[in-house]
Parts: structure tokens; sequence; C-alpha cells
């Protein structure tokens, strides 16, 4: 390998770790509740970084970053958010989604994009609101979820339209975006292949 050949051994990750970052800085946007790119990040960092583990560790991170980013900007409750049941199972669904993102390795399209951006959706959707039905005498806001499970889901409804709505944007952004930037950049091609 020469010398001219090493940024474009690093070209790949550099702007998959980019466009993670900047999928997840995002966040800081004013946006609806639960419009975010949490699930779309996670499939896309599975799906095509070479390594799996990057795959999983890196939207962990960029995740945490923007959540101390917003910690310090909003304070207060968003801090305690970091020691609480849901704050966990936002990550345990961040890693799963990642995890799900492997089975489009090598079979990026737009019809499976969608698919497991439904999927990744769902499985937020379920996970982290059975963390509010099991926390919700220690949450101001969650009175439906004291009177049962069934409750706390269908309050939870109006947040879940966004968040398939960020997932489906969001993946469009990152999973379009990168096939553009790789019919453009011929050393891109072999992400993932």
């Amino acid at each position: 390998m020469s010398h001219s050949d090493s940024p474009r051994l690093f070209a790949g990750p550099a702007i998959l770790i980019a466009m993670t970052l900047a999928a997840a800085l995002s966040r800081l946007i004013p946006h609806p509740p639960n419009f975010s790119p949490v699930e779309a990040m996670a499939l896309f960092g599975g799906a095509y970084f070479t390594r799996r583990w990057m795959g999983v560790v890196l939207p962990l991170i960029a995740m945490l970053l923007s959540d101390i980013v917003l910690g310090l900007v909003n304070g207060g409750l968003y801090l305690e958010h970091f020691t609480s049941l849901p704050f966990v199972l936002v990550y345990a669904c961040i890693a799963l989604s990642s995890v799900m993102g492997f089975a489009l390795r090598g079979r990026v399209s737009a019809g499976r994009v969608i698919g497991f951006s439904l999927m990744g959706s769902v499985l937020f959707f379920l996970v982290t609101n059975l963390g509010v039905y099991l926390t919700a005498s220690a949450m101001p806001g969650s009175e439906a979820c004291l009177a049962g499970i069934i409750p706390c889901y269908v309050s939870a409804l109006p947040f879940f339209q966004w968040t398939v709505m960020g997932t489906l944007f969001y993946s469009m952004i990152l999973f379009g975006g990168f096939a553009l930037l790789r019919s453009a950049m011929p050393e891109l091609r072999a992400q993932t292949a």
C-alpha cells in the first residue's frame, strides 16, 4: 500500500462516523417529540460499519455524546434521565437495532430499509414504553401508566407516530445520502461489500 492510498483506506469509516455523529447531534435542533434519528442511525451503523462491533458501539457513543450535550443545555430533569430505567432501555434498543442492521449488510434496498425502520420503531415503542410503565410512579406526566400497561401504551401512541416518521426520515437521509456518496466515491463501494 502506498502512502497515497492511506486516505482512501480511512474514507469509509470516517464518513460513516461523521454521518452518525451528525445524525445524533441533529437531536439538538428543535423537533416534535420522538422525531429523532435514534433508530435510523443504529440501523445505518449495523448495515455499513465493516467491523460489527463498530456498528453497535459507534451509534451508542454518538447517542451518548448528544445526550450529554442535551443534558448540559437542558440541565435539571434531563440530567436525571441518565440514572433512569428508560435511559438504559433506550440504549438497549439502539444496540438491538444496530444488530438488526446486520441483516441489511450487502442487501440495502429502499424496501428493506423501510421494513427495518418500521421494525426498529416498533421495538423502540414497545421496549421504552414498558420502561415508562415500570417506572410510572417516578415519572411526572405518566398518570395513564399508573392505570395499567395498556393505558400506558395507548397514551404513548401520539409519540409513536413521530418515532416512525423520524426513523423513516433519518433512514432516508442516512441510507440515501450514503448511496449518493458511494456512487460518487468509488472507494466507498467496498464498505461492507
